[in-house]
């Protein structure tokens, strides 16, 4: 039986955008699982990617590095972002995890444990996690991997860009034979200049767009809907939700749907926010609450247990971000624990 609210994972449609952005960077696509692959399951997503071919992964805490080796064995490469936070070397170690360092600190932290395969963030621009250029290390026993962050990728025209990648390409020819990483999803469409030797996307593989919009190249790869709970028929002048902050313009049927807050949908989905049902874009009314949102289906046929989409290929996601005031990142990230995650190949 379908649960309240659900949120579809298709595994084939990540494997294609996996597929599609090596293609269109010209390099292997070392992909991004952090936060548990932004949401959509980072075990599930890492064991259809392997089944493409990916062989290296990126996390952001040790936590998740330790989950994913559990859940994958010893074969792939899994770096953690955070690097080799003090006190965390041994938990490191011991689950075969890779730091990617950022201070010298973490670097003497490291080499203290006993050191080991690592990677090397330099900061090109970002002021985030990293090594400025010019207190960058020299090369050490151990190095696989150095890497930086592009801040405006999603901007192609931002002149900072090109800025970062030369800043990089200069600081990584201090490290001869090392794996250099550089464009994340963004990056990935800026040109074959910013490729390097590893593509580091996130956003692109669960189906967001390189610049923030959905682009043709990128499938969608999540769909949250969620079940009908009740259809009601709403006077004109009375209103609908906390605060009151929708009147009824005219006679409406609104169709209280069981997804709120508690799931991950965002208040500021309304009132910009619309939902797909019956085959038709209609907007959220009122105020999201803890538990449900309200759409008005006037004119529709739809009834109890029937299903919106609050996001998927019927309302690309980058579109209902959009329309919330935010980006596609925070979307899935915000799916909370209760909205049960549905595979499908």
């Amino acid at each position: 039986m379908p649960s309240p609210a659900e949120l579809t994972v298709d595994l084939s449609a990540l494997a294609a955008n996996f597929r599609a952005l090596e293609a269109i960077g010209g390099a292997p696509v070392h992909p991004v699982v952090k936060a548990d692959s932004y949401g959509l399951g980072a075990v599930s997503c890492a064991r259809r990617l392997m089944a493409e071919g990916a062989r290296t992964f990126f996390v952001a805490r040790t936590s998740e590095g330790e989950a994913l080796r559990r859940a994958l064995g010893d074969e792939p490469t899994i770096y953690v972002l955070d690097g080799c936070v003090t006190g965390r070397a041994g938990r490191l170690r011991t689950a075969g995890l890779r730091p990617v360092l950022n201070t010298a600190a973490q670097l003497s932290d490291w080499r203290e444990a006993g050191g080991g395969p690592c990677g090397l963030q330099i900061d090109t621009g970002m002021n985030r996690l990293g090594f400025r250029p010019e207190a960058a290390p020299a090369p050490f026993e151990g190095l696989e991997l150095v890497l930086s962050h592009l801040s405006c990728a999603d901007d192609p025209a931002e002149p900072m860009n090109a800025r970062q990648r030369d800043a990089f390409a200069a600081a990584a020819q201090r490290y001869p034979g090392v794996v250099r990483s550089f464009a994340n999803s963004g990056g990935v469409f800026l040109g074959p200049d910013y490729a390097f030797d590893a593509l580091r996307p996130g956003i692109c593989l669960y189906g967001g767009g390189p610049e923030g919009r959905p682009d043709p190249r990128i499938r969608p790869v999540a769909t949250l809907t969620a079940e009908v709970l009740q259809v009601r028929d709403v006077p004109a002048g009375e209103t609908v939700g906390y605060s009151r902050t929708f009147t009824a313009a005219r006679p409406s049927r609104i169709a209280t749907c069981a997804a709120g807050y508690a799931d991950g949908v965002l208040r500021s989905y309304s009132p910009e926010g619309r939902a797909f049902v019956a085959g038709e874009l209609r907007p959220i009314v009122g105020r999201v609450s803890m538990d449900a949102c309200a759409v008005d289906v006037t004119g529709l046929e739809v009834g109890v247990g029937d299903r919106i989409e609050l996001f998927g290929a019927n309302r690309p996601i980058d579109e209902a971000a959009s329309a919330a005031g935010t980006i596609a990142y925070e979307l899935l990230s915000a799916i909370t624990a209760r909205v049960p995650r549905l595979y499908r190949d």
